[in-house]
């Protein structure tokens, strides 16, 4: 059965397959050049296609060559040395009416010493001012792609001005996108072999589609009764479903057991899950358990605990903690099968709670 849905562009995968290419989900760091020329899907509007991988999240680093300032938000035009792209930044409401640092000094006029209320100021004072650039700083903004007024534009999510005096971060970004473009963008996305049977063509695609469902059935449980930990008998409910459903619909010349398609299934989700840092074991026993990243509270605290505990040291007093120092001092720490996929997660996901912020594209401090 050739899964084809109507209207959809021969060079487009279905839209049902588009969850299991891992670059769907991620910020994509790809060249302004690229993101202008990129043709948007006839499937999904406001999807968009980089050779045959589909995207709608992009990551771009790149010179403030213009700026437009509205009452609630800010128009950076960045150029990246490819192309120039209008980035819509919109301000935070919690940065109106923002007072100054107050200053605590006793009657000799010499400082009372640390004031955590005057500090905790400052630093959100040092915050604010990351997200107001003139013509000539450097940004990092992530965001959505949109097609207005026939115009590309990034609506972005989060972004903030980079601190490059000696030009590091952007010789580091240089070097790094190639490599980007020749191990991911550029290869082809390969869909994973097909193990439940069925025609060669038909059931491979129809195992796929059955593959990416069952992906978001989980992850969408996991978020709605945030799940912290569950062990496979826990979830294997929610795909009962799945496999009913396509049992009615496929006809197969060797046809497999209702328990093991359900295991087979099981087991190709949590390997995704785990592959994108969605889920990870924490103690690797007879006994499968699995902590969800985003809802790992211990785990949070302990990265938490070591930006805060490393960042008092000189090294790392300026620009914060490297990725990597994070991902070998939590596994000492916390757990030693942590991977630096999970770690990435649970930085996003702290970064987006305000706890935590990138001071460049892999070091980060605590707020």
């Amino acid at each position: 059965m050739a899964v084809n849905p109507g209207g959809a562009d021969a060079d487009e995968p279905p839209s049902m397959l588009w969850g299991l290419d891992p670059v769907f989900s991620a910020y994509s760091r790809l060249y302004i050049t690229d993101i202008l020329q990129m043709k948007e899907s006839t499937q999904v509007p406001g999807v968009y296609f980089y050779k045959n991988h589909p995207l709608f999240q992009v990551d771009v680093l790149g010179t403030v060559v213009y700026k437009r300032e509205r009452d609630d938000f800010y128009c950076y035009g960045v150029d990246d040395s490819t192309g120039v792209i209008n980035c819509l930044c919109w301000k935070d409401e919690k940065w109106k009416d923002q007072g100054e640092p107050s200053k605590y000094r006793d009657p000799s006029g010499s400082s009372r010493g640390f004031n955590i209320e005057d500090e905790l100021k400052r630093l959100k004072e040092a915050e604010r001012k990351s997200t107001v650039l003139e013509i000539g700083d450097l940004l990092r903004v992530r965001g959505t792609v949109k097609t207005s007024r026939d115009a590309r534009e990034i609506k972005a999510n989060s972004f903030y001005k980079v601190s490059d005096p000696v030009m590091a971060v952007q010789i580091s970004h240089m070097l790094e996108m190639p490599q980007l473009y020749r191990k991911c963008y550029d290869q082809p996305f390969q869909m994973p072999s097909d193990d439940l049977g069925g025609t060669e063509a038909g059931g491979s695609s129809h195992f796929h589609y059955l593959l990416s469902r069952s992906v978001l059935t989980l992850k969408e449980f996991l978020l709605e009764k945030e799940v912290a930990r569950f062990r496979p008998y826990d979830v294997e409910f929610l795909l009962h479903p799945l496999i009913q459903s396509s049992s009615a619909e496929q006809e197969s010349d060797q046809p497999r057991s209702f328990a093991t398609q359900i295991r087979k299934l099981l087991k190709e989700t949590l390997s995704i899950l785990q592959d994108e840092g969605q889920i990870f074991r924490k103690i690797r026993t007879q006994d499968e358990v699995y902590n969800v990243t985003e809802q790992d509270k211990d785990l949070h605290t302990a990265i938490k605990d070591v930006l805060r505990e490393d960042t008092k040291r000189e090294k790392y007093a300026e620009k914060g903690c490297h990725v990597l120092h994070i991902l070998s001092s939590v596994r000492q720490r916390y757990s030693q099968n942590l991977s630096r996929e999970v770690l990435e997660v649970a930085l996003t996901f702290l970064e987006c709670n305000s706890d935590i912020i990138s001071t460049t594209e892999a070091h980060y401090i605590v707020l």
